[in-house]
């Protein structure tokens, strides 16, 4: 009896946890990551499937977390995650020789690491899904209000600030790449994130994305504490209408579906010669939005970008990010840097818009409201959800969310250039 009790006690994941009980640490950070997004409703289709990933990555011998290659310079060998290998090391091959996760085919990574690896090096690995996902927000994305307010796009760079300025800060103690990994946090753009991490500091995926994410679904906290630290209430009730009256916009297109049209097709052809590497971000982004604008001849395939496909991605690009977040990859002193990091990026990207319009009211008599610059993020809609809702505390008829639109989507085409700046310098 005793023999058959102890032998049900090493079938099950007790011990691992009596023995690791960090493992329970990374369990419950997935529950509060879990009721964030279900409770809360923070980011829930991307919180979700990261939070289940995280959860299901943590169980010991469970075999679905993410076997990750530390970097190139070990040749792609895998190194002892959370996750012990069979032989308590390293995956090798009959011979004791360890694998190149580079050169290794897909089935034999199936059969030996799992459905999750799989998932992860075909689809995240391969840098397949941050574009897919671009098509698709592309193809939800409406540049109309952005470009009947074409000066406002100019807080869409302003906002980009935090990420450089965090670069400067975070290369004295991290290397150069994870420093631009983490700094691109501060562009507010979860799949830029991702595709960033994974071209310089692909050890640091789990991380970073967890931190990203979170930020992102922190948008109607954070962007109401940096707004009340850096402005003032009668900057705040700056009307917006107002000041259109006073000060009518000159420039009108007669035609603005053409104009629509020709937006993407203009953007993707001087990002791809300015900033090659943005091209896979920029350009992706831009194909989904001509998709969505030509109407109805491609509203097939617009269907498709926007949904199926959109959702698709996101239900991987999710799990497989959560279970990269095994113990040996988050508890630890470089994860605490990249949660201060990130903070400290996303807090200075809002600052950046808010000091550009302060800096253009000093010169101007058409005054803007520095909402509409705190919404230079890439987290499009609720950042100008969130700067509206302020507007309307200070004042119940200023309506600024078409405006902050303008700087909002911009936003998602300055952080991908900027990821593509990062890329080329640092990669």
């Amino acid at each position: 009896m005793v023999e058959i009790l102890e032998k049900i006690y090493s079938m099950t994941a007790i011990g691992n946890f009596v023995e690791h009980p960090q493992y329970i640490i990374m369990i419950l950070l997935a529950f509060v990551l879990l009721y964030l997004g279900i409770k809360k409703e923070y980011e829930p289709l991307l919180l979700v499937p990261i939070a289940f990933g995280v959860l299901i990555a943590n169980f010991p011998g469970g075999g679905m977390g993410v076997y990750a290659a530390l970097d190139t310079t070990i040749d792609g060998v895998l190194y002892h995650n959370a996750i012990t290998f069979p032989d308590g090391s390293l995956w090798c091959d009959a011979n004791g020789i360890p694998y190149n996760i580079y050169e290794v085919g897909l089935p034999l990574i199936a059969h030996d690491l799992g459905i999750i690896n799989y998932l992860y090096y075909a689809l995240i690995k391969s840098g397949l899904l941050p574009p897919i996902i671009f098509m698709g927000v592309g193809a939800l994305t409406d540049f109309g209000p952005m470009l009947r307010n074409l000066k406002l796009a100019i807080f869409g760079a302003g906002a980009q600030f935090g990420i450089f300025a965090v670069l400067l800060v975070a290369s004295q103690f991290f290397e150069m790449e994870e420093a631009g990994s983490l700094a691109i946090i501060g562009g507010a753009d979860g799949p830029t994130a991702i595709f960033t991490t994974l071209k310089l500091a692909p050890h640091m995926l789990g991380p970073i994305a967890i931190a990203a994410y979170s930020y992102m679904a922190l948008v109607p906290v954070i962007i109401p504490l940096v707004v009340k630290l850096t402005c003032r209430e009668k900057e705040l009730k700056i009307n917006m209408r107002e000041q259109d009256k006073l000060f009518p916009n000159k420039q009108e297109f007669k035609n603005m579906r053409v104009l629509k049209i020709l937006f993407p097709i203009v953007v993707t052809t001087i990002v791809a010669i300015i900033v090659p590497d943005a091209v896979a971000l920029v350009g992706m982004l831009m194909f989904g939005n001509l998709l969505k604008e030509i109407g109805s001849n491609t509203s097939r395939l617009f269907n498709a970008a926007s949904n199926g496909i959109m959702n698709a991605a996101t239900i991987f690009l999710g799990l497989c990010v959560g279970a990269t977040m095994t113990v040996d990859a988050f508890l630890n002193l470089k994860t605490i840097g990249i949660v201060a990091g990130g903070f400290l990026a996303f807090g200075f990207s809002i600052f950046g818009g808010i000091l550009l319009v302060k800096i253009m009211n000093r010169f101007s008599k058409k005054q803007i409201n520095p909402l509409i610059g705190a919404t230079g993020l890439s987290a499009v809609p609720m950042a100008s959800r969130v700067a509206n809702e302020i507007a309307l505390k200070y004042d119940p008829r200023n309506h600024v969310l078409n405006y902050c639109m303008s700087s909002n989507v911009a936003g998602v085409i300055g952080s991908a250039v900027a990821a593509g700046i990062l890329i080329k310098f640092l990669g």
